[in-house]
């Protein structure tokens, strides 16, 4: 069974940073490009971060552009999610997804296969 678990989401002033972890089992990850995605109630999800099987391409939305960073641990089957100089409107719950495929960019919901169950991440001061 494909399991995605992130973790690593928290209450954090505006200006600090948190580190988000999605641990995978179920499937070879190294196969795998992974995203990060959030949600606030009402809105859509909404894409954050890409990053392709190897690890060797990254994509971001505008809105996290040189703040986030996205990497992965293929050997730690985990791909994890830098957020840094956080602001009020990051505040959502955080969506890790996987989809096997050789694409460099997947940024759209419907293109991920598997779904973790979100991490909460809040900024306010």
């Amino acid at each position: 069974q494909v399991q995605l678990v992130e973790s690593g989401g928290g209450l954090v002033q505006p200006g600090g940073s948190l580190r988000l972890s999605c641990a995978t089992s179920g499937l070879t990850f190294s196969s795998y490009a992974m995203g990060w995605f959030r949600q606030t109630p009402g809105k859509e999800r909404e894409f954050v971060a890409t990053i392709n099987y190897s690890g060797s391409s990254t994509y971001y939305a505008d809105s996290v552009k040189g703040r986030f960073t996205i990497s992965r641990a293929n050997a730690k089957n985990t791909v994890y999610l830098q957020l840094n100089r956080l602001k009020p409107e990051d505040t959502a719950v955080y969506y890790c997804a996987a989809v096997r495929g050789w694409s460099t960019i997947y940024y759209r919901t419907y293109e991920y296969e598997y779904w973790g169950q979100g991490t909460q991440v809040t900024v306010s001061s």
